[in-house]
C-alpha cells in the first residue's frame, strides 16, 4: 500500500499519514492551477478519472479524505479536458466521501463535501440542487474559513449562471470581510474575479455603462494580484483574458492587445494549447471591433485550427461565429455561410444547443443575402436552442431578427429538416459529376426532339461521343433519344 514517490518522501511514514500528505500536496498543486502534478501525487492511491481510489488498510477519515480528494481533481482535471463522464465520477467519489464522514460524525468534513458536490451540480446546470448544497453548507459551516468562502463563491456562481447579476454580486460583496480574512490566495482571487465578471454583466445589460466595467476591471487587477502570490499561473491568464474583453468593450484596443499578449505567455508557458487557442479567439472579437476583418479571419481560422485537432467541440463552434462575422463583413456571404453552419452542425453534435442556436442567429444577422428558405429555418431553430437562455440580450435580438427577416409562416412547409437546410452536405464529387452531366443531357435532348445528333452539337461533342456516355453512364435516358437506326451492311 505505501509507494514511495520520487518527488515525495513518504518512506517515514504510516500508510495514513502518507495518504494524508498525498492528499493535501494533490491539492495544494490544485491550487496553483497544476493539472499533471496531482495525478502523479495520487497515483499510488488512485489512478485517475474513471478509477477508484485504493483505500484498503487506512481508517474512515483518511478514507473519506481521499474518496473527497479525487472527486475535486475529477472535477478540476475533467472541466480541462472536457470529459463529459467527470461530473458523473466526480459527483459518485464525493458521494462516497460524504456518506464516511457522517458516519465518523464529521459534519465540518460534510459541509466541505457538499460544497464541492455543489460545484458538480452547478457545472452540469441543476441549478436548484447546487443552491441547496451550497446553502447547507453555508449552514453547517458557522466559522469564517476557506470553506465558509468556497460556499459562498458556490452560490453567487449560481445566481451567475441564472442571469441574477446583482444577487450575485450582493451574496460577493456582504461577504467581503470573509474574503479579507482567508488564507488561500487562489480563493480570495476567484473571489476577485467573480466580481468582475458579474460587473462587466451588469455593465453590459446598463448599455455598457462604463463605470462597471472600470469597476470590473479594478477587480480584475486585484485577481491578478492574488493569482501570483498563489503562483497560479492558468488564472492569471485567464483574468489577463478577461480583462481584455472589457478593454475591447471600451474601445481601448492597443491595451486590449497588451493583455492578451501577456495571456497567451502565460497559457504557452504552460503548454495549454487550448486555452492559447482561446485567446487568440478574443484577439481575433478586437479585430472585429477595430474593423480589421481580415486579420480577425485568419486570427480565428488559426485558433480554429487548433481547437479541432484538440477536439474541442463547444469551442471550435465559438470560435466558428467570429470567424463567419469577420468573413461576412469582409462581403464573403458564401463562405461566411459555410462556416457558420458548420459551427450550428458542431455545437449540435456536442449538444450544446445553446450555441447552435447563437450561431443560427448570428448567421441571420451578419448575411443578408442568406436565402429565404436557410433564414426561415435558422430562426425557427434560433428560438427553439435559445428558448432557456439567461442572456439578457437574446430576446431583442431574436426580436430584431423577426423583424428583418418577416417570415411568412404560412407559405413555409410544414415538414422541414432543419438539418437538411442548417448543416452543411457532404459530397461525392463523381456522383454529382454524373448528376449534373445527366440533367444537362436530358435537358437538351428535349430541347432538340430526343435526336442525338442535334444535342451532340449543342453539347460540343461528337455524335458517338455522347451516345457511348449515354448508353454507358446514363441508361434511362435511352428513351429520350430517338431509336438507333442500324444501317445495313453493304453487299
Amino acid at each position: 500500500m505505501r509507494t514511495t514517490s520520487p518527488k515525495l518522501d513518504t518512506s517515514h511514514l504510516t500508510a495514513n499519514q502518507e495518504a494524508e500528505l498525498r492528499c493535501r500536496t494533490a491539492l495544494e498543486q490544485k491550487e496553483r492551477g497544476e493539472y499533471d502534478g496531482p495525478l502523479e501525487v495520487m497515483f499510488p492511491l488512485w489512478k485517475g478519472i474513471g478509477h477508484r481510489p485504493d483505500t484498503k488498510g487506512l481508517s474512515d477519515a483518511v478514507s473519506a479524505e481521499v474518496f473527497l480528494t479525487a472527486g475535486i481533481l475529477t472535477r478540476w482535471i475533467g472541466n480541462r479536458s472536457e470529459i463529459k463522464e467527470a461530473d458523473g465520477y466526480a459527483r459518485d467519489l464525493i458521494t462516497e466521501s460524504i456518506t464516511l464522514y457522517e458516519a465518523i460524525g464529521d459534519s465540518r468534513k460534510v459541509a466541505e463535501a457538499r460544497t464541492e458536490l455543489g460545484f458538480c451540480y452547478w457545472r452540469v446546470g441543476a441549478h436548484d440542487e447546487a443552491r441547496i448544497l451550497f446553502n447547507e453548507a453555508i449552514k453547517r459551516l458557522t466559522v469564517g474559513g476557506n470553506a465558509r468562502a468556497n460556499a459562498f463563491i458556490g452560490l453567487s456562481f449560481v445566481a451567475w449562471s441564472e442571469s441574477r447579476y446583482n444577487e450575485a454580486l450582493k451574496i460577493l460583496t456582504d461577504n467581503a470581510a470573509l474574503f479579507e480574512k482567508i488564507t488561500s490566495y487562489t480563493l480570495r482571487g476567484t473571489y476577485h474575479n467573480q466580481i468582475g465578471i458579474v460587473l462587466e454583466e451588469i455593465g453590459a445589460a446598463s448599455k455598457k455603462r462604463r463605470d462597471y466595467f472600470q469597476r470590473a476591471i479594478t477587480e480584475y487587477n486585484l485577481a491578478d494580484a492574488h493569482f501570483r502570490r498563489a503562483k497560479n499561473v492558468v488564472f492569471r491568464a485567464h483574468v489577463k483574458n478577461n480583462i481584455a474583453n472589457v478593454l475591447r468593450v471600451l474601445r481601448r484596443f492597443k491595451e486590449a492587445h497588451r493583455y492578451l499578449e501577456q495571456a497567451r505567455r502565460l497559457f504557452r508557458r504552460v503548454r495549454d494549447r487550448v486555452r492559447t487557442a482561446q485567446v487568440d479567439d478574443t484577439r481575433a472579437q478586437v479585430f472585429i471591433a477595430e474593423g480589421k476583418y481580415s486579420q480577425a479571419e485568419l486570427t480565428a481560422r488559426t485558433a480554429a485550427r487548433s481547437l479541432e485537432r484538440a477536439g474541442r467541440q463547444c469551442y471550435l463552434a465559438e470560435t466558428l461565429i467570429n470567424q463567419g462575422i469577420a468573413l461576412a463583413r469582409m462581403h464573403k456571404p458564401a463562405r461566411a455561410q459555410f462556416i457558420f453552419q458548420q459551427a450550428i452542425e458542431i455545437a449540435h453534435q456536442a449538444g450544446s444547443l445553446n450555441r447552435a442556436g447563437l450561431a443560427a442567429l448570428t448567421m441571420i444577422e451578419e448575411i443578408d443575402a442568406l436565402p429565404r428558405e436557410v433564414q426561415s429555418v435558422a430562426f425557427e431553430q434560433a428560438k427553439e436552442w435559445l428558448a432557456t437562455s439567461e442572456s439578457p440580450d437574446v430576446k431583442p435580438r431574436l426580436k430584431a431578427v423577426r423583424k428583418k427577416i418577416a417570415v411568412q409562416r404560412q407559405r413555409e412547409p410544414q415538414t422541414v429538416d432543419a438539418r437538411e437546410v442548417l448543416f452543411n452536405k457532404r459530397y461525392d464529387l463523381e456522383a454529382e459529376v454524373l448528376k449534373f452531366q445527366r440533367g444537362l443531357i436530358s435537358q437538351t435532348l428535349a430541347k432538340v426532339n430526343g435526336k442525338v445528333t442535334h444535342a451532340a452539337e449543342w453539347l460540343g461533342i461528337g455524335y458517338q461521343r455522347l451516345a457511348y456516355i449515354i448508353e454507358k453512364d446514363h441508361p434511362d435516358l435511352l428513351k429520350k433519344r430517338t431509336p438507333v437506326r442500324r444501317r445495313p451492311r453493304r453487299k
